[in-house]
């Protein structure tokens, strides 16, 4: 199996470049079947590798030949699938699948499908990429073109300056995490020259120092990399305005792909964290603020996209969260199911605005009504999923593990206090959407049906948002718990409190999505009726952190670009016209002086010579030689009386 690992993100790279390269030769409709056939490529090697055997064995590597060679150094394109990558392959080579599928049909009236599905295929090559690469380099590589694309991709209808500017905006913010990860691999290879992930850690473990300066630094800024792709606090702001993109690429964002980047980079480099305890509390501390900022700003949210964008980086949250409490196992965990869920809101909520005359308000949505029942249950399925609603969705297991290994952590009933909180909002949230939309509207033009390829993308991924949380069930229940059970060995077990304690833990968490779906019916009736939620305004701009920034860092660049402008036009450029003035008055006198005067002068002289001369010497009929003689003769005596004249 190890010699087909290149084909994970091989063939939509392969897919990409044929849309590049033959795209003049073929028809719109090819693109969606080639880039969609090539998705499949990749989540079909990675089911073989499930088939055979890899997540029983030992990781599985491929060296493709070597990049570089800098002496001793010799970097190589290599492949590593171990159980952690193999995790995050088959969630995104599954969802990446199942979005090039819904894309058949939902970009089917574009008229530039073949930049589209370059992009996506780009996309999807890049994340895997970065998941299978088994060395910083390459990983750097994969984490660069995921921005790359996410920058196409999102400002994809770029003829409208909104979304040309969001898709500015994004690639912007997430520049100043990726310098970050890219000084934190600089240091790295400074400190043990040694890319490669797993020699590189061994060397970090054995000869750091717990809580030492440069362990300290090394983790600060991988984790600053990991902040600005997972768009938590400070650098959440380009997430929100990312929904300018198609509404399929939203969820592959969104979903599977770019934010879990940072979740990902956090589990694979532990080790480097647990050597941090420092940095590591404040990933935990991070990702709890960043639960309670994105859960309340999506409650005052009106458009239906800006909700599920703002939900994204809330439960991005509670994987820091995990992450910073140690227990990384049930971070993948709440990463995979969110995966699921949350790729199902988002291409339900994209079919409700395709078919809505590309309306996102959700009042006016809900005013039109006769939505279909299947878009109502997929989307009823994943804000039960996302709110975490007891025993039957995949949401509630994984975020209840979270909730109850939090509380064993240090300050663990401070972060379990806000992480509760941000689980109340939640409920709240996504089903003040779902009663908006989808409750107590009248029945109105009916709906064309939705075409095959939607339905099927939005079944899986229904019935996934169902079963898949069943692989773990919570803490002292009765039952498997096959995930913290096989990556144990690679990621370690997370802490729980004693069962008492944990049994009132998962009380309250089977509670808190019933008393938020309440709430919900409750503020959604006082909104119909004109009352509005406290502090709707400062929420719904996302806490004024986007003015915030206008004041503390765009407004000061620009006033200091025009320093430097007028500067330039001041000093640089009246020096540089001077010197060109200087230059043209000096060529103006040697041109009208040398050239129009003393040379053309004696030119004429010397012709008028030569004439006089020739004459002379044609009358008196001398030799050939006599005369030539004398007409130089002359010409000379008259350029010199000429000059000195």
């Amino acid at each position: 199996m190890s010699q087909f690992l290149w084909l994970i993100p091989g063939s939509p790279m392969l897919g990409a470049l044929i849309i590049a390269l033959l795209g003049g030769y073929l028809k719109q409709r090819h693109f969606a079947i080639l880039a969609s056939c090539a998705a499949a490529v990749a989540f079909l090697t990675v089911l073989l590798a499930w088939l055979m055997g890899a997540a029983t064995s030992q990781p599985l590597q491929q060296t493709l030949y070597t990049w570089i060679g800098v002496g001793n150094w010799l970097p190589t394109i290599g492949f590593t699938l171990d159980r952690l990558a193999l995790v995050m392959a088959s969630v995104v080579s599954s969802i990446g699948f199942l979005i090039h599928i819904y894309s058949i049909t939902f970009m089917a009236g574009d008229s530039d499908q073949r930049r589209y599905y370059f992009f996506l295929n780009l996309f999807l090559a890049g994340m895997l990429l970065l998941i299978l690469a088994d060395n910083l380099l390459l990983l750097y590589l994969g984490w660069e073109l995921v921005g790359l694309c996410s920058f196409a991709l999102i400002g994809f209808w770029y003829r409208d300056p909104l979304r040309a500017s969001a898709g500015r905006k994004a690639f912007i913010t997430t520049r100043i995490g990726d310098l970050s990860l890219a000084l934190g691999i600089f240091l790295l290879f400074s400190e043990f020259n040694e890319l490669s992930v797993s020699v590189l850690l061994a060397n970090a473990t054995a000869q750091w120092e717990t809580g030492s300066q440069m362990t300290i630094l090394a983790a600060l800024l991988i984790l600053g990399g990991a902040i600005g792709k997972s768009a938590q606090l400070p650098l959440q702001i380009w997430l929100p305005d990312a929904m300018a993109g198609p509404s399929p690429v939203s969820a592959l964002i969104h979903a599977a792909t770019m934010v879990t980047a940072g979740v990902y980079l956090i589990a694979r480099t532990y080790p480097l964290f647990e050597l941090a305890p420092q940095v590591q509390w404040s990933v935990a501390a991070i990702g709890t603020l960043t639960i309670v900022y994105g859960a309340s700003a999506a409650l005052a949210q009106n458009d239906i996209k800006r909700v599920l964008a703002y939900s994204t980086i809330s439960q991005v949250g509670y994987m820091f969260l995990a992450l910073g409490c140690g227990a990384y196992a049930l971070a993948l965990f709440h990463l995979t199911t969110h995966a699921f869920f949350k790729a199902l809101l988002f291409l339900a909520a994209g079919t409700v605005i395709h078919t809505n005359d590309n309306e996102h308000n959700i009042q006016n949505l809900g005013k039109r009504g006769n939505h279909s029942s299947l878009i109502r249950w997929c989307f009823l399925i994943g804000a039960a999923s996302l709110a975490g609603f007891p025993i039957i969705t995949a949401g509630f297991y994984s975020k209840e593990a979270i909730l109850t290994a939090t509380w064993s952590a240090p300050t663990g009933p401070l972060l379990w206090a806000f992480a509760a909180f941000g689980s109340l909002l939640t409920a709240v949230y996504i089903f003040r959407v779902y009663f908006f939309v989808f409750q107590g509207s009248r029945p109105g033009t009916p709906m064309p049906p939705i075409p095959g390829p939607m339905t099927w993308s939005l079944s899986i991924l229904a019935l996934t948002s169902l079963v898949v949380g069943f692989v773990e069930f919570p803490e002292g229940w009765p039952g498997l718990h096959l995930w913290s059970d096989w990556l144990k060995d690679e990621l370690g077990s997370a802490t729980h409190p004693p069962l008492a304690t944990a049994y009132s833990l998962q009380f309250i968490a089977c509670m808190l999505p019933l008393i938020g779906i309440g709430v919900a019916l409750v503020l959604v009736r006082r909104e119909k009726l004109g009352f509005e939620l406290p502090l709707a305004a400062f929420l719904r701009t996302g806490w004024n952190f986007d003015a915030l920034y206008q004041i503390i860092l765009i407004r000061p660049f620009f006033t200091l670009a025009c320093f430097f402008k007028n500067v330039e036009a001041l000093l640089i450029e009246g020096v540089l016209q001077k010197m060109t003035r200087s230059s043209l008055a000096v060529a103006t006198a040697c041109r009208d002086g040398l050239e129009y005067g003393v040379l053309n002068k004696s030119i004429n002289g010397l012709l008028a010579g030569l004439r006089f001369g020739h004459m002379r010497l044609s009358a008196t009929q001398n030799g050939l030689l006599s005369r030539y003689a004398l007409m130089i003769s002359a010409g000379a005596v008259f350029l010199l009386g000429y000059w000195l004249w």
